[in-house]
């Protein structure tokens, strides 16, 4: 709300298929109030005023003067988001601006310029910052946990059919879509750098290799950052028939160290249970799946307290189902960590690495089969004793140094 306990009223431009998630963000929170769309396209921009009873225009110049508004969000093509947010600045208006803020370095400039001049806020629309396994691992990064960070790869395969281009003329432009990396990879290549630091050089190739559009369908990047780490940004609109892969790879001081320590060890359990490389993933597929609700054990009348517990863990054909979905996650898992190894859990995104995790710690029972530590079942623990000693972030590395005891 403003300070006067108002509504901030929010107009919006670009009623298409983007403007959905602003219109439904705007309804959730509390103190925001649409006042105003506007678009090109008569009918569309009726439909949206119709539907929301808020004045519409097809001129955004009209909208800027006759709307009752605080705030403006751009939600056109992005080669029109700078030179629309110059105009927003400039009538007094603060900004909120779709992915990306402009297509060239120099509308960026002039964007920012004329916010500064106009003493307005302006805030880009990058809400993969938000995601519940992102800022986990940005404060797991800021408080060092990782060590000193060396390599960072960010992937983005994703598929944009030649049907999709033509769907809108401003797509596949260089105009106004800027192409694959700038359009479709702008979330990655803001995470990169939010979670890695600032980028001293770049050099790329890029290609159109499939579709009939102006700009790349495919890219790939190589940076480095000025902290010394190198990066890698691999983007293509070319899977087939859906997106394959959104991801993001950060490799540390202790990765490196324990693939140098132990590369030519013999495996002594299974594959995904091995000190080899602690791999810290961060899957967008799978955010979807309800990790902020976790199921809570039922606890045993005759459960005990216990402190601390040290020995050996092991899981005896273990499965587990999610109860909320009936998406069965492990099968029959039987494995034997001894006590003073260090073993971290890795393995590809939805091989049920958070699952293992949280049967360790309590946050779920297995659906059959038993989780020991020195053959205590676990399930015979009172939860308040047991699950604040474990350290357990979904998609992230669970690792054991030493025991389970000492593993804070």
């Amino acid at each position: 709300m403003t300070a006067g306990g108002t509504d901030v009223r929010v107009a919006l431009v670009g009623c298409g298929r983007i403007s959905q998630n602003h219109f439904d963000a705007i309804a959730a929170v509390d103190g925001l109030r649409l006042s105003a769309v506007c678009d090109v396209m008569p009918e569309r921009a009726r439909q949206a005023g119709e539907r929301f009873g808020v004045p519409s225009f097809t001129a955004y110049e009209t909208m800027l003067r006759e709307a009752e508004c605080d705030v403006v969000t751009i939600a056109t093509p992005s080669g029109l988001h700078s030179a629309q947010g110059v105009q927003a600045a400039r009538a007094g208006k603060h900004v909120i601006s779709e992915k990306p803020m402009s297509i060239t370095l120099a509308q960026a400039d002039a964007l920012v310029r004329a916010c500064d001049e106009a003493s307005v806020r302006l805030f880009v629309v990058q809400q993969n910052r938000l995601n519940p396994s992102v800022q986990l691992l940005k404060r797991a990064i800021d408080r060092g946990r990782f060590g000193r960070i060396f390599v960072a790869n960010t992937t983005i395969w994703w598929a944009r059919p030649q049907e999709y281009y033509d769907a809108a003329p401003w797509r596949g432009t260089w105009e106004f879509d800027g192409g694959a990396i700038m359009n479709q990879a702008s979330h990655y290549v803001d995470l990169v750098q939010w979670l890695v630091g600032p980028v001293e050089s770049v050099m790329a190739k890029t290609a159109t290799l499939a579709r009939r559009i102006e700009a790349e369908d495919t890219g790939i990047a190589i940076l480095k950052f000025r902290s010394g780490a190198l990066g890698c940004i691999q983007t293509t609109m070319l899977t087939y028939p859906r997106n394959l892969e959104g991801s993001l790879t950060i490799g540390t001081a202790l990765s490196v160290y324990l693939l140098v320590q132990t590369s030519t060890a013999p495996l002594r359990q299974i594959g995904v249970f091995y000190g080899a490389l602690l791999e810290v993933r961060v899957s967008w597929g799978r955010l979807r799946e309800p990790f902020e609700e976790p199921i809570l054990p039922i606890i045993r009348p005759d459960a005990v307290a216990c402190p601390e517990l040290r020995g050996d863990v092991a899981f005896d054909h273990v499965a587990f189902v999610y109860p909320q979905t009936g998406r069965p996650v492990l099968h029959d898992v039987s494995f034997r960590i001894p006590a003073g190894t260090v073993t971290a859990l890795v393995g590809y995104t939805g091989a049920g690495k958070s699952s293992i995790a949280k049967l360790l710690s309590r946050t779920y029972d297995p659906t059959e089969g038993t989780v020991t530590v020195d053959e205590i079942d676990l399930r015979n623990m009172i939860l308040s004793s047991y699950i604040p000693r474990l350290g357990v972030v979904p998609q992230d590395a669970f690792v054991f140094r030493g025991t389970v005891a000492s593993n804070i």
